[in-house]
């Protein structure tokens, strides 16, 4: 597995933050219409479960959205891509259909309440470490454009900042191309069930994306 790790900084503000990172060989594909079927299932399940009031009170979400104003960013201007995804689903907007890796991806981010980053590691140069954005950083967001990652918890690589659990970003993004992924996901108040989450991610990405070669580590 690619080296990550999470600078002092970051650990002196979120002492509780695990990173469960899973890296796999995979393949990317528009056509995945069984996927599409479990999403539907899964997200209508949700709806029946959860008000856009509950959406706050996940642990998950809490612990994240307390890990964010712990570095000093608001989590209600800044919303966390697990939130804003669960958002979407509770007012009945569904997920974005973007392609079956991204797609399993959110939908494991709603069922959990984790925000997880999604990366090619073909395009990540170097090791990884989980910093703070700086000010001024520049950062185009996937479907977003520019972001202000200042206090963010933000992945950066020798060419400077690529991920956040708002946004990632379009220079590791994953595309048609893409052959070995990294699967990053964000548990800001040490909720037991990490490696539950993990094991569904690849069940997923197994049976939908072709998963392969398959390594994981909890980063702490």
């Amino acid at each position: 597995m690619i080296p990550i790790s999470i600078s002092s900084e970051v650990k002196s503000k979120c002492p509780h933050l695990h990173l469960g990172c899973v890296q796999c060989n995979l393949i990317v594909t528009n056509e995945y219409h069984s996927l599409l079927e479990l999403i539907k299932k899964e997200l209508s399940a949700l709806q029946n479960q959860l008000s856009v009031a509950d959406i706050s009170k996940i642990p998950a979400i809490q612990s994240s959205r307390i890990g964010y104003k712990s570095l000093g960013k608001d989590p209600a201007r800044y919303r966390l891509s697990a939130e804003a995804l669960l958002r979407r689903v509770i007012k009945g907007k569904g997920l974005y259909q973007v392609n079956n890796v991204v797609d399993l991806l959110n939908l494991t981010s709603v069922k959990s309440g984790f925000s997880i980053g999604g990366y090619d590691v073909e395009k990540v140069v170097g090791d990884i470490q989980l910093s703070i954005g700086k000010a001024n950083e520049p950062y185009e967001a996937i479907g977003r454009g520019k972001l202000n990652i200042e206090s963010l918890p933000t992945f950066r690589d020798q060419e400077g900042p690529f991920g956040t659990p708002t946004s990632d970003s379009v220079r590791t993004m994953v595309s048609p191309k893409t052959q070995q992924f990294l699967m990053p996901i964000f548990n800001f108040g040490g909720i037991k069930n990490l490696e539950e989450v993990m094991s569904d991610a690849i069940y997923l990405l197994e049976k939908f994306a072709a998963g392969s070669s398959f390594e994981s580590q909890i980063i702490s």
